[in-house]
């Protein structure tokens, strides 16, 4: 049986910020239906990678394709266009308004109707917002949050912020998801219940590629993981060789990287 195809290749990508060189041919592909993660210490270049690949940051060499459109020179709406939708390291929710709205305008940002058919109140236009409030809600649930759709963005606690950012992600039809750290700052617990969500996004037939330091996570839930150190790769493969990779041992994991799928 052959492996799935890659929908997302990253070719000979180099970054330079002044002098320094932030990623240094980069080269990886994630596969279709793959959870695929990018792990490294502090610097190591992930970030720089995903901003690479969703259009915020431009190459000095090398070449991004996803299903083998090219997407260097693309603006990030125009990535997001493509299916290729990501988070980020910080909250991003519109913390004033209320959890539902935060979802809808996610939607809307997919919505058929023009300007003047919503002005004009058009039957077509209510019909359409009629499916993506119910669209909205189904997202909330499938988030967890549907109970919390009538409060605000900002009172939400922490760990419901970072959910509530999947399910505005969510909204914008993702066929690749790009996770920044998405974990970081939870609980235990919260985490567990982060896990499961990968895997009911990945049930959705989304790929996933994730950037996070919580190696438990990221070895409960990976396909495949890549290791960067120092803008470069220094290991590639799965979760149980990773872990017992001298290279990334040294680099990156210690000693703990033997507990970390524990």
């Amino acid at each position: 049986m052959s492996a799935p195809a890659a929908v997302l290749a990253v070719e000979g990508v180099e970054v330079r910020f002044g002098g320094l060189v932030a990623l240094s041919d980069l080269s990886f592909i994630v596969r279709e239906g793959e959870v695929a993660s990018l792990i490294g210490p502090n610097g190591a270049g992930k970030t720089t990678a995903f901003n690479v690949i969703t259009g915020f940051l431009r190459p000095a060499k090398g070449a991004v394709r996803y299903r083998e459109s090219l997407l260097n020179g693309l603006r990030p709406s125009q990535v997001a266009e493509r299916g290729v939708v990501r988070t980020f390291q910080k909250t991003s929710v519109f913390g004033g308004i209320p959890v539902f709205e935060n979802v809808l305008i996610g939607l809307h940002r997919r919505g058929r109707a023009k300007s003047w058919e919503i002005l004009l109140a058009l039957p077509r236009v209510r019909q359409e917002e009629k499916r993506l409030r119910e669209e909205a809600m189904e997202l909330l649930s499938f988030a967890g949050l549907a109970h919390r759709r009538e409060e605000p963005g900002a009172a939400l606690p922490y760990g419901e912020q970072r959910l509530l950012e999947v399910a505005v992600a969510m909204a914008a039809d993702p066929s690749l998801l790009l996770l920044d750290e998405p974990v970081s700052g939870m609980n235990p617990s919260e985490t567990a219940g982060f896990m499961k969500m990968v895997e009911k996004i990945r049930g959705r037939g989304i790929t996933i590629l994730l950037v996070e330091h919580d190696m438990r996570m990221v070895m409960g839930v990976s396909d495949r993981v890549v290791v960067l150190n120092q803008g470069r790769i220094i290991a590639e493969g799965p979760p149980a060789e990773i872990q017992r990779d001298p290279d990334v041992i040294r680099a990156y994991l210690g000693q703990g990287a033997k507990r970390a799928g524990g």
